[in-house]
């Protein structure tokens, strides 16, 4: 009897190699609480990622770095707030790098277990991952597939405590938890002659 991850790999047309990402179909975006009322959301413009799929989904391993200096909230001067000691210390810590140690089947889709490095701390995370398929892209003739992810961190695990002050009540001034959503398509790997 095959197993729910092997489907998985022949539902979404995954041929072992390293897949690439196509930034122009893939995004990066977060969302965190101001004063425990509106949700501040944003994006990272400048990502990149490999997925090296091996003959099961369980020995295939995905690897992110994200540019914190691409952060784009469309707001300038947050922007650059972000960027500062307060936050990212971009010119110190310019990247944000996760490597997946683990992909395991769940109910609804896969579980992808990795170390995460921000301000210079890696933590372990987890994300709930859906594949989204596989399809032919006609204008190269490649192969994408594409997948969702979501997840959550608290800030102050990876040393960025700004804002965590509580202004009257319970409220704080920035949420320590930090929500992201993950789109990417992935281009199947060059078949070298």
């Amino acid at each position: 009897m095959r197993t729910p991850t092997i489907d998985l790999l022949q539902q979404a047309g995954l041929r072992p190699g390293r897949w690439t990402l196509d930034p122009f179909h893939s995004n990066v975006v977060f969302s965190i609480r101001h004063l425990g009322l509106a949700k501040v959301r944003g994006r990272f413009d400048q990502v990149a990622a490999t997925m090296d799929v091996g003959e099961t989904v369980e020995s295939s391993v995905v690897r992110a770095s994200v540019d914190l200096a691409s952060i784009n909230t469309s707001n300038a001067d947050r922007d650059a707030h972000l960027r500062s000691t307060d936050f990212f210390d971009t010119a110190t810590n310019p990247t944000m790098q996760f490597v997946s140690t683990a992909i395991l089947p769940s109910d609804d889709g896969l579980t992808l277990m990795g170390d995460l490095t921000l301000n210079g701390i890696t933590r372990p995370i987890s994300l709930g991952v859906e594949l989204n398929g596989g399809a032919l892209f006609t204008p190269t003739g490649k192969w994408h597939a594409g997948f969702s992810a979501s997840g959550a961190i608290k800030r102050s695990e990876f040393g960025i405590e700004f804002g965590l002050l509580p202004i009257g009540g319970d409220k704080l001034a920035l949420g320590d938890e930090v929500k992201f959503e993950v789109d990417v398509e992935f281009v199947e790997p060059v078949v070298e002659d």
